[in-house]
């Protein structure tokens, strides 16, 4: 998989411990990998955000788990159940991976997909209003 990595991201990805580090890049391949046009930056200082007309997740290394946040307003279905935290959140939901755990790639590509087709279509937020 080939894209434009912002050495921002390398740079927090590269700070972390190895598990976590393995998450991190995971994530980051399946959101590329969902649209070729998936650019990657830094907001709220040092927090990897994945952006296509508007923004897809953010990763946030914990003690415990990384947390990557889904900016879908809670409107993407989610039939495998992969979302852990924020289900009554306006703006973003968690998926929270541990140390050990899996990620269900073609779960969390299937919601990456869908989440830029929304951002396509002019954002969650103009779905929800229109809907």
């Amino acid at each position: 998989m080939t894209y434009t990595a912002d050495p921002r991201v390398d740079a927090y990805i590269a700070g972390l411990p190895d598990w976590q580090q393995a998450v991190c890049q995971e994530v980051r391949d399946l959101v590329h990998a969902a649209d070729p046009e998936v650019t990657e930056t830094i907001k709220r200082r040092d927090r990897p955000y994945f952006v296509l007309q508007g923004n897809i997740c953010a990763l946030l290394a914990a003690k415990d788990h990384v947390n990557v946040f889904l900016y879908d307003g809670a409107i993407v279905p989610d039939p495998d159940g992969i979302i852990t935290g924020g289900h009554d959140n306006k703006t973003a939901r968690t998926m929270a991976i541990r140390h050990g755990e899996d990620i269900n790639a073609p779960a969390l590509t299937a919601m990456f997909e869908r989440m830029i087709a929304n951002n396509r279509a002019g954002g969650w937020r103009k779905i929800k209003r229109e809907g």
